[in-house]
């Protein structure tokens, strides 16, 4: 068996490590908020058990220097930081999280809930931390990523108006979801899809995960949780 057939043959299950960050993300799935306006999209809220929400909120990724330019995540991409493979052996919590993701079940049950395809798709994690100048124009996220799951972890509740911004096309805003501490927003990308983060004062850090499943044609393939490693859906 080559390496190749031995980790397409990969099935990660909920073990009892994860087991209670899986039944925390499916009562959230099941309890989520969903609107049909201006695109699909979903609030889920408690996301994961409140000591791994914590722990996430308090890893020690440094924060990046934008040098007064933003706009775009890749504009900055040396300073990125990832659920990678080297962030998976340091840190037990980007560990389970990206776990969590892998599973089977996990698969199964964001397809059930959202409609996504997520089959031939890898994993990947990104852990963001924004301040000073930083903004996002409306994109769509179109293309490579399957689905996109916008994960919020505010320090204090002055951050609450740090939510994603929603669109209804790339020139005209339509709402903010507040920033929940341990909620998230969810939409599967398409065409209309647009959000982006409009320029506004951001007390002390904004701290975010953005999980997206994306296809082979994904090219930075360190990012990945599991770069050799389709999920199994």
């Amino acid at each position: 068996m080559t390496e190749q057939t031995a980790a397409l043959q990969t099935r990660f299950a909920i073990d009892a490590d994860i087991a209670p960050l899986f039944t925390a993300l499916r009562e959230s799935l099941t309890a989520a908020d969903v609107s049909d306006e201006p695109y699909r999209h979903w609030i889920w809220r408690k996301v994961f058990p409140q000591d791994v929400a914590s722990a996430v909120s308090s890893l020690p990724f440094p924060k990046p220097d934008l040098h007064g330019v933003s706009g775009k995540r890749e504009l900055h991409n040396d300073s990125r930081h990832y659920f990678d493979a080297t962030n998976n052996r340091r840190f037990p919590v980007c560990d389970k999280i990206a776990r969590l993701f892998q599973a089977d079940e996990t698969v199964s049950l964001l397809q059930k809930h959202t409609g996504a395809d997520l089959s031939d798709t890898n994993v990947r994690i990104e852990y963001t931390l924004d301040a000073e100048c930083f903004w996002l124009e409306p994109h769509t996220d179109l293309g490579v990523k399957r689905i996109t799951v916008l994960l919020y972890f505010p320090d204090a509740p002055d951050q609450l108006d740090l939510g994603t911004d929603i669109f209804r096309d790339p020139d005209t805003w339509f709402c903010r979801p507040p920033f929940e501490w341990n909620s998230a927003l969810t939409f599967v990308p398409g065409a209309n899809t647009y959000h982006g983060f409009l320029k506004r004062e951001i007390p002390r850090i904004r701290r975010t995960v953005i999980v997206n499943y994306v296809t082979q044609d994904w090219r930075a393939r360190e990012q990945l949780a599991y770069p050799t490693i389709p999920v199994r859906a």
